[in-house]
């Protein structure tokens, strides 16, 4: 019964050992955010849908840290100070990461030590250019052009453009209340697109939408879109 009594004691010490130590574990003290851009212009994208990889060398077993991006474009995360390797997925985004120079590579090497804040400068296949939105009535109208950036052997064509309508801030597929699309082969001329949709009986009633367009990319899972619009109704 001594020996026993002996053996829960050392275990218990153990434990509260342990937790003191757990207690103790330093916390991440370093904030990282800023936006996903092209020549300066934040990249609009799907809410948690786009994110890129955080890598930090030196562990045996490595995982990346994924950091997601906000529908206008801007990320932000907390961390451990620490060097990383940033990377941008191929399967993430409607755009292509951009040769580094220091790195030898696309991959882009961030020193935290302490908060920072830097864009990423990325190549998108499209832009939305000009977006304008208007209703008359419980009719939403908007007109806009797409410039294509990405012109060489990589350049995509346009599967079509969405005026998507939703009741929240939250604007994309899975939020749309209502929706127009057109066809990329239907579009005639990229520089004036022009799509309009009805806003259906809202409830609870509320007098405002928010609207935005998004363009979707042959062969590229993640949209592309305009800013999110409010409109009165």
């Amino acid at each position: 019964m001594k020996k026993k009594f002996q053996y829960i004691l050392i275990t218990l010490l153990g434990v509260i050992i342990f937790s003191c130590e757990y207690d103790n574990y330093e916390e991440p003290n370093s904030q990282f955010d800023g936006r996903i851009v092209y020549q300066g212009e934040p990249l609009n994208v799907s809410f948690n849908d786009v994110y890129f990889e955080l890598w930090e060398p030196g562990w045996q077993l490595q995982y990346p840290i994924n950091v997601a991006v906000d529908q206008d474009g801007s990320f932000s995360s907390l961390l451990f100070s620490a060097n990383y390797k940033l990377v941008l997925p191929s399967s993430q985004g409607p755009y292509k990461s951009i040769f580094n120079s220091d790195a030898n590579s696309d991959t882009i090497l961030v020193n935290l030590t302490g908060n920072k804040t830097m864009d990423i400068e990325v190549l998108p296949y499209y832009m939305v250019r000009n977006a304008n939105f208007s209703n008359s009535g419980r009719t939403v109208t908007s007109t806009f052009g797409l410039e294509q950036i990405i012109t060489d052997a990589d350049a995509k064509n346009v599967e079509r453009v969405n005026l998507y309508i939703s009741k929240t801030a939250f604007v994309d597929t899975r939020t749309s209340i209502s929706t127009m699309e057109i066809n990329g082969s239907d579009i005639s001329d990229l520089n004036n697109i022009i799509l309009s949709t009805d806003v259906p009986d809202l409830i609870p009633t509320q007098n405002y939408v928010f609207a935005r367009v998004g363009v979707k990319i042959e062969g590229v899972e993640d949209m592309l879109f305009s800013t999110i619009e409010k409109i009165q109704l």
